[in-house]
Protein backbone atom coordinates (compact mmCIF):
# COMPACT_ATOMS: atom_id res chain seq x y z
CA UNK A 1 0.00 0.00 0.00
CA UNK A 2 1.54 3.24 -0.64
CA UNK A 3 2.43 5.83 1.79
CA UNK A 4 -0.12 9.39 1.88
CA UNK A 5 1.21 12.70 1.65
CA UNK A 6 0.24 15.78 3.09
CA UNK A 7 1.72 18.58 0.71
CA UNK A 8 1.19 22.21 0.87
CA UNK A 9 4.02 23.83 -0.76
CA UNK A 10 4.06 27.81 -0.56
CA UNK A 11 3.62 29.11 -4.00
CA UNK A 12 5.68 31.98 -5.29
CA UNK A 13 3.84 35.06 -6.37
CA UNK A 14 4.87 36.95 -9.83
CA UNK A 15 6.47 39.64 -6.95
CA UNK A 16 8.89 36.81 -5.11
CA UNK A 17 9.63 35.52 -8.66
CA UNK A 18 11.07 38.95 -9.60
CA UNK A 19 12.76 39.69 -6.70
CA UNK A 20 14.54 36.29 -7.38
CA UNK A 21 15.51 37.12 -10.37
CA UNK A 22 16.30 40.73 -10.36
CA UNK A 23 19.91 40.55 -10.80
CA UNK A 24 19.84 38.38 -13.74
CA UNK A 25 20.89 39.01 -16.54
CA UNK A 26 17.81 39.65 -19.65
CA UNK A 27 19.52 36.61 -21.95
CA UNK A 28 20.09 33.98 -18.69
CA UNK A 29 18.12 30.73 -19.64
CA UNK A 30 15.86 29.77 -16.96
CA UNK A 31 15.64 26.16 -15.34
CA UNK A 32 13.50 24.72 -13.36
CA UNK A 33 13.75 21.81 -11.20
CA UNK A 34 10.63 19.64 -10.77
CA UNK A 35 10.40 17.15 -7.87
CA UNK A 36 10.58 13.31 -8.58
CA UNK A 37 7.95 13.21 -5.21
CA UNK A 38 5.95 15.86 -3.43
CA UNK A 39 8.78 17.72 -1.97
CA UNK A 40 11.71 15.50 -3.15
CA UNK A 41 13.78 17.46 -5.33
CA UNK A 42 16.30 14.80 -4.68
CA UNK A 43 16.89 13.35 -8.31
CA UNK A 44 15.15 16.57 -9.88
CA UNK A 45 14.22 16.43 -13.33
CA UNK A 46 15.59 19.52 -15.23
CA UNK A 47 13.28 21.68 -17.46
CA UNK A 48 13.98 25.00 -19.36
CA UNK A 49 11.16 27.90 -18.99
CA UNK A 50 9.39 28.61 -22.43
CA UNK A 51 6.33 30.14 -22.48
CA UNK A 52 4.09 31.92 -20.14
CA UNK A 53 -0.04 32.55 -20.80
CA UNK A 54 -2.00 33.60 -18.61
CA UNK A 55 -5.46 31.37 -18.84
CA UNK A 56 -8.71 32.46 -18.20
CA UNK A 57 -11.22 29.77 -16.43
CA UNK A 58 -14.48 29.60 -15.87
CA UNK A 59 -16.84 27.59 -13.33
CA UNK A 60 -20.37 27.85 -13.86
CA UNK A 61 -22.87 28.80 -10.87
CA UNK A 62 -24.02 25.62 -8.95
CA UNK A 63 -26.68 26.13 -6.25
CA UNK A 64 -24.40 26.90 -3.77
CA UNK A 65 -21.81 29.40 -5.71
CA UNK A 66 -22.13 32.02 -8.27
CA UNK A 67 -20.68 31.96 -11.59
CA UNK A 68 -17.13 32.90 -11.50
CA UNK A 69 -14.04 33.25 -13.96
CA UNK A 70 -10.40 33.52 -12.65
CA UNK A 71 -7.56 34.42 -14.37
CA UNK A 72 -4.29 31.38 -13.54
CA UNK A 73 -0.72 32.49 -14.61
CA UNK A 74 1.24 29.78 -15.60
CA UNK A 75 4.68 29.42 -16.82
CA UNK A 76 5.52 26.05 -19.46
CA UNK A 77 8.54 24.19 -19.19
CA UNK A 78 10.21 22.07 -21.83
CA UNK A 79 13.15 19.85 -22.40
CA UNK A 80 16.34 21.32 -22.24
CA UNK A 81 18.09 21.12 -25.94
CA UNK A 82 19.61 18.03 -27.21
CA UNK A 83 18.76 14.58 -28.34
CA UNK A 84 16.29 12.39 -26.55
CA UNK A 85 14.92 8.80 -26.97
CA UNK A 86 11.13 9.03 -27.21
CA UNK A 87 9.08 6.16 -26.18
CA UNK A 88 6.01 5.69 -28.25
Amino acid sequence: MADTHDHSPEVWTAGRLRDAIKDLPDDAPVYIGIASDPGNFNGYQERVLTAYEPAELHWAATKWTPERTEVQHTLFADWPAGTYDVLD
